[in-house]
């Protein structure tokens, strides 16, 4: 049961894979364009660069980094707070001259288990602690916060994942940077 579950894991990871390497100008995230979400039409508006994630000392399976990258595009797009969104290594990001830069550290990992949560719903939950910077171009860290994400009843381990990006987004979006004009200081904390 475990090698179909591993097996079906790792096919999904595949197909991710080579769909961004056939498709790189079709998926989610790749330059979207969104209308400004207020502010005068001549103010100028952030896009932002999505960094690949890092999972420092952890032992965290590639499989999640590429599940926290790719709904971490999809959840920026729908924040509507950025001109365009852009993957690593996007070539016409270099010509945006209002590009933020999004680097996401993975601090904690609890892997959980599908099995102990569908049945006792207390204990299996999976944990993702991580440390999100939005960066201008020139490395000044503007907007700084560590953000969790979690499974704790029912869903797949990856729907952590998911959740964790939402979350990224859902504070970026409420921070007090309106996206608009110059970035602020340093804005730090927790959620």
């Amino acid at each position: 049961m475990k090698t179909n579950k591993r097996n079906s894991l790792l096919l999904c990871v595949a197909t991710m894979v080579a769909m961004t390497l056939a498709f790189p100008g079709r998926l989610p995230g790749q330059t979207a364009t969104a209308k400004p979400a207020g502010g005068s039409s001549g103010s100028m508006q952030w896009s932002v660069q999505v960094d690949k994630v890092y999972s420092g000392d952890l032992d965290l399976a590639y499989s999640f980094q590429i599940a926290i990258y790719e709904n971490l595009l999809v959840e920026l797009n729908k924040t509507k707070r950025f001109q365009q969104v852009f993957r690593d290594g996007d070539r016409k990001a270099r010509e945006i001259p209002n590009l933020l830069v999004l680097k996401t550290t993975v601090e904690k990992y609890t892997a959980g288990s599908e099995t102990r949560r569908a049945v006792t719903t207390v204990s299996g939950a999976t944990k993702l602690t991580v440390r999100s910077q939005l960066c201008t171009s020139e490395g000044t860290i503007v907007l700084e916060r560590t953000v969790n994400g979690n499974v704790r009843f029912f869903g797949s381990n990856l729907q952590v994942t998911h959740n964790l990006a939402r979350n990224i987004a859902k504070t970026i979006k409420q921070s007090s940077w309106s996206g608009f004009g110059q970035p602020p200081a340093i804005l730090t904390g927790q959620f």
